[in-house]
């Protein structure tokens, strides 16, 4: 799954850490998604979602293989 994460984060001119401590996760987590090697559960997705107000489908893109 691609996403957009650190696209639209620097777009706020939202820090990596910022970002994890509101969202209560590892600055590395938020690393590991944006270079595309963790996926996010559910959970997770819906947060950043909500934490940026845009939908999961703007910031994640699934692609079948």
């Amino acid at each position: 799954m691609k996403n957009r994460l650190e696209e639209i984060r620097k777009e706020k001119g939202i820090k990596q850490e910022e970002l994890a401590r509101e969202l209560q996760v590892s600055r590395q987590t938020i690393s590991s998604l944006e270079k595309g090697r963790y996926n996010p559960s559910i959970i997770l997705a819906f947060k950043i979602a909500r934490y940026f107000g845009m939908s999961v489908e703007e910031i994640f893109i699934y692609e079948e293989e």
